[in-house]
């Protein structure tokens, strides 16, 4: 009877350590899909902007948007680099529930050229 009661205590302490490594498991794969999502979220962001063909204002805006059945919170800061026709954007993304960043993104833009939709001239 000891041994079977030694024995239940084995597997009761190794599904303990089963479960806990599952739940970390679960919980890694949530935050990986959150960061994942934040991304392109913000991604997404710094190509509207390029795609806008217009010169970048430095300034701060923000946004909500839905994604992956979640609402997302963006905020982007345009400044500049000290670079003529040349600036820098960090776009921050949260959960719309939560004031954690999950991911910030930086991306370059510059002045847009004269005909959209163009290569430069050095590529004919």
């Amino acid at each position: 009877m000891l041994e079977v009661m030694v024995a239940l205590a084995i597997v009761a302490l190794s599904l303990t350590a089963v479960a806990a490594s599952m739940n970390q498991m679960i919980g890694s794969a949530t935050a990986m899909q959150e960061r994942t999502y934040a991304s392109w979220i913000a991604q997404n962001k710094i190509a509207e902007l390029r795609l806008a063909n217009v010169t970048p204002e430095v300034s701060t805006t923000s946004g909500e948007v839905e994604f992956g059945n979640t609402r997302w919170i963006w905020r982007a800061v345009v400044s500049e680099t000290g670079v003529d026709s040349f600036w820098r954007i960090d776009v921050t993304v949260s959960n719309a529930d939560d004031d954690y960043e999950i991911r910030t993104v930086t991306g370059f833009i510059g002045e847009p050229q004269s005909a959209p939709g163009r290569a430069f001239g050095i590529w004919r």
